[in-house]
């Protein structure tokens, strides 16, 4: 098979073209003022976002990874203490539990929404258990209502690692939804380029609803200060740029545009690719919506060999994730059988997705993958 135009897992610059006046005018507007840290457009995005996700407040950071980090010292966290985690997930959500000195507690995750599994958490749980970090995976958000329940039993604190999943919907009973990153007492995100809202360098945020604990935040993400140079808490140096923020404030218009263009995408693949006995699409769970960060499925087939012959036929796909946290050098440990994660790890593969994909480029990929002989 041939096909002419190049295929991409995301495509920015398509984007970039179609908002491309807007965008260009809020960056002239920040080089125009020379506000390049903690600008106007800083404070704009921040409450912008915060109307969107209907919170207290938004705090922006300087990445994801910064935002993750933040949280647990505003939990004032201790060395030694426990945090559970995925198994399955992005490394940053146990990297930054390691470099506090706490101890990252891998739990294995449900088979088909690949979300931390609830069922799993409890007899995880210790004398030395401090918090929880959900992540909502690939765009939709993990079952929250047990956690939240556990959270209570044990009094733990919830992190939300919403860095996939920013838009979506979990529904907290009938007719009552809230937004991923909301649920929690503190949500992180991040806005790096190929994330459902990008930015075009990195960026973060977090997402409260209390006001103490916000305060808090913004004094640990600016050297633990209010007041220039006098210092009341341990901090860091984490800034969303008034750039970025200036590009994230145009792009949070069109987020929910964005989310159903992924969804058509992902309809689409569902349909063409439901009779393959050799692969599973993703679940869409009855208690979220799926704004698909990714979408991927699970082969019943030689891996390596399918990724081949995508790539002859120039169709990218990426393994995410292609070995779980608790197999991983720098976490590892060998004493922990967590089947559905490793499984997940040797299974999975996620076709391109984005916001610019055209009609004849679906056909294209779908058409190869059913032409697949395993």
């Amino acid at each position: 098979m041939n096909f002419m135009e190049k295929i991409t897992m995301v495509d920015l610059k398509g984007q970039y073209q179609k908002i491309k006046s807007e965008i260009d005018s809020a960056i002239q507007g920040v080089i125009d003022d020379a506000s390049f840290i903690k600008g106007k457009s800083v404070a704009d995005f921040e409450e912008s976002l915060k109307i969107y996700l209907d919170c207290h407040a938004v705090i922006g950071c300087g990445n994801g990874t910064d935002a993750l980090q933040i949280a647990m010292m505003a939990l004032e966290l201790k060395p030694g203490d426990e945090v559970i985690v995925p198994a399955f997930t992005y490394v940053a959500t146990a990297e930054v539990i390691a470099l506090l000195g706490l101890k990252p507690i891998f739990v294995d995750v449900d088979p088909d929404t690949f979300c931390i599994d609830p069922d799993k958490i409890e007899g995880s749980i210790s004398s030395h258990t401090r918090a929880i970090v959900p992540v909502h995976l690939y765009g939709q958000s993990a079952e929250m209502s047990p956690i939240l329940e556990l959270a209570k039993k044990y009094s733990l604190k919830i992190i939300e690692d919403n860095a996939q999943a920013l838009g979506a919907n979990y529904q907290q009973g009938l007719d009552n939804y809230a937004k991923c990153g909301t649920i929690g007492d503190i949500g992180t995100t991040s806005f790096f380029p190929s994330k459902n809202l990008g930015c075009f360098g990195d960026g973060g945020a977090l997402i409260v609803n209390d006001q103490s604990l916000s305060k808090k935040i913004r004094m640990i993400a600016n050297h633990g200060q209010s007041k220039k140079y006098y210092h009341d808490l341990v901090g860091v140096n984490s800034r969303l740029d008034s750039i970025q923020a200036a590009v994230l404030n145009v792009k949070l218009k069109y987020l929910d545009e964005y989310a159903s263009a992924r969804q058509q995408v992902a309809d689409f693949y569902d349909d063409q690719l439901d009779q393959l006995s050799w692969l599973q699409g993703p679940t869409r769970s009855d208690f979220s919506t799926h704004v698909f960060h990714q979408y991927t499925i699970k082969l019943k087939i030689d891996r390596d060999k399918f990724i081949e012959y995508m790539s002859a036929n120039s169709v990218p796909v990426q393994i995410y994730y292609p070995l779980p946290l608790h197999m991983q050098k720098a976490y590892f440990n060998d004493k922990l059988d967590l089947p559905v994660a490793t499984s997940l790890s040797d299974s999975v593969v996620s076709l391109p997705i984005h916001t610019e994909m055209k009609d004849e480029t679906l056909c294209y990929i779908t058409n190869v993958i059913k032409a697949y002989e395993p």
